[in-house]
């Protein structure tokens, strides 16, 4: 296992997702809690007044019941009952949006996950050892600063306000209690929107760090990156050997259709080139098999033993080795000369037949010079 001094390569796209599967993803908790107190903030300065007047208005109602009605066994559930359903209301829309925050915010910097692996129980997590390990370690020491960090600036921001708001609350007593109560409730939600937003700074302290330190965590060795490679791809020596196996099936294939062929041309050496043609379609010879040295002789000795016409041509073997592939026709440029050859080999075949006199091969077959090749 390299150490983590040996991991300096980034890390790669693979390990990303399957570290995502495992639920390690980028979190930050002082940015989750910086968004929903200002969207809670934001809510309570923009419907403030309103479930101020709404509790207002419940509490009037509950403290006015008649006597009869607060005598009665069933009426004060059933007030006390509405009053809880009044009272969800006034708030529901603001439940509402901290859970959409609370939803919103997390996904929005490191993507939705769910992985059981991430909640699964391990033992390893109890081991008080390693508890005091972490709180002394560097991720430990960033914890405490930010902590020390958030305690400071709220008191900090907290003492301003003090000052600020002081004259206003302390003059709260002299005014109608409806307009008491609204004064009241947008100082209140003004203080806590100035407050929660003081922690944009430790947000914007703690979302650098935590996007550096889980790309840290998941960093590579270059052995670890080639480990991967070997993994996904397969090691050298099994794709060598794929290479091989297919190479194999590849010639045996190929040399399966000598037999079938009309004619081999030859270096007469170095080079064999089978070739099909059929006279009964419209399409141009095939080039079936071809090979140089070692290949070519098998070529060569399979031809002969089925007996398949060879006809040296070293120009024209040459070039149909460098023009054509494999299972494909022959280019233009070359018809007039393979149609040479085969006119030869019907001959030839005609002759054999018929015992008639053995034709001479073609000794001034014309290749085009942009086919020829040394």
């Amino acid at each position: 296992m390299a150490d983590n001094d040996d991991k300096t390569e980034e890390p790669t796209g693979k390990r990303l997702a399957d570290a995502k599967k495992k639920g390690q993803i980028p979190r930050s908790r002082e940015l989750n809690t910086f968004v929903m107190l200002i969207a809670s903030a934001s809510m309570f300065l923009i419907q403030g007044g309103k479930i101020g007047k709404g509790l207002i208005a419940g509490m009037q109602a509950q403290f006015q019941l008649s006597r009869e009605v607060i005598f009665d066994p069933v009426s004060p559930i059933v007030f006390f009952k509405q009053a809880m359903i009044d009272g969800l209301l006034l708030l529901a829309p603001f439940f509402a949006l901290m859970v959409f925050v609370a939803i919103i915010t997390p996904i929005s910097m490191g993507g939705w996950v769910f992985s059981w692996e991430a909640i699964a129980f391990k033992p390893s997590k109890m081991n008080p050892i390693t508890g005091i390990g972490r709180m002394f370690a560097v991720k430990g020491l960033v914890e405490l600063f930010k902590a020390l960090l958030k305690i400071l600036l709220v008191f900090a921001v907290a003492v301003a306000l003090y000052k600020s708001f002081i004259g206003e609350l302390l003059g709260l007593g002299a005014e109608p209690l409806d307009q008491s109560v609204s004064h009241a409730l947008n100082i209140i939600g003004m203080c806590f929107l100035v407050l929660s937003a003081s922690l944009i700074l430790i947000a914007m302290i703690d979302v650098p760090y935590q996007l550096w330190e889980h790309t840290k965590n998941l960093k590579m060795s270059k052995q670890e990156i080639k480990d991967e490679n070997k993994e996904s791809e397969g090691s050298p020596e099994t794709k060598g050997r794929q290479r091989r196996a297919q190479m194999e099936m590849s010639q045996r294939r190929m040399m399966s259709e000598v037999p079938n062929a009309d004619v081999i041309v030859t270096n007469p050496n170095h080079y064999a080139v089978a070739l099909k043609y059929d006279q009964n379609s419209n399409s141009a010879p095939k080039l079936v098999a071809k090979g140089v040295d070692l290949i070519a002789a098998h070529i060569r000795n399979t031809a002969i033993g089925a007996d398949v016409p060879l006809v040296a041509s070293p120009p024209l073997a040459r070039a149909l080795y460098y023009s054509t592939e494999i299972d494909s026709e022959i280019p233009e440029g070359l018809y007039l000369a393979v149609a040479q050859i085969l006119a030869y080999v019907y001959q030839l075949k005609a002759a054999q037949k018929n015992d008639w006199r053995v034709p001479l091969p073609p000794a001034d077959i014309n290749v085009p010079d942009e086919f020829k090749r040394d």
